[in-house]
């Protein structure tokens, strides 16, 4: 396994700006049809399809739950264009409830571009501190 490969490079590099508050960096480094998951059986299972829809109809909605949100992507392994980052977000919600996820983002990258992210985290925290997400295949 190879665990500093291109596409680890510029993942990183994508979450450093992250973490320094350069948010849209993420967004800016998706492919038009990039494709984010949530797996599993849990009330935000689902796949958001396409750039539009991630950022319009996940991430935006999302992040008006929170009054502060950081996120620090800490550990960067890869095999070839497929990148897994363990990331910690420091956030409290708009509540004023903390929201200290842990992250364990599988993340598919071509031609220096995400295509896909499947997410995987601590979904009791989200399902008691977060509210509902609908996915698009149960809208």
């Amino acid at each position: 396994m190879e665990l500093h490969t291109e596409a680890a490079t510029f993942v990183q590099d994508v979450f450093d700006r992250v973490a320094v508050g350069d948010v849209p960096a993420l967004s800016a480094a998706m492919s038009d049809d990039v494709r984010w998951v949530f797996p599993g059986t849990w009330s935000w299972s689902g796949t958001w399809s396409g750039r539009e829809q991630v950022v319009h109809g996940l991430l935006r909605p999302l992040m008006t739950q929170f009054a502060s949100y950081r996120l620090d992507g800490q550990v960067v392994l890869a095999e070839g264009d497929r990148v897994a980052v363990r990331a910690q977000a420091t956030a409290t919600t708009v509540t004023g409830q903390d929201y200290p996820q842990l992250y364990l983002l599988l993340i598919t990258v071509r031609d220096r571009q995400i295509v896909e992210i499947v997410e995987h985290c601590d979904t009791g925290l989200v399902e008691r501190v977060l509210e509902p997400m609908v996915p698009p295949a149960a809208a």
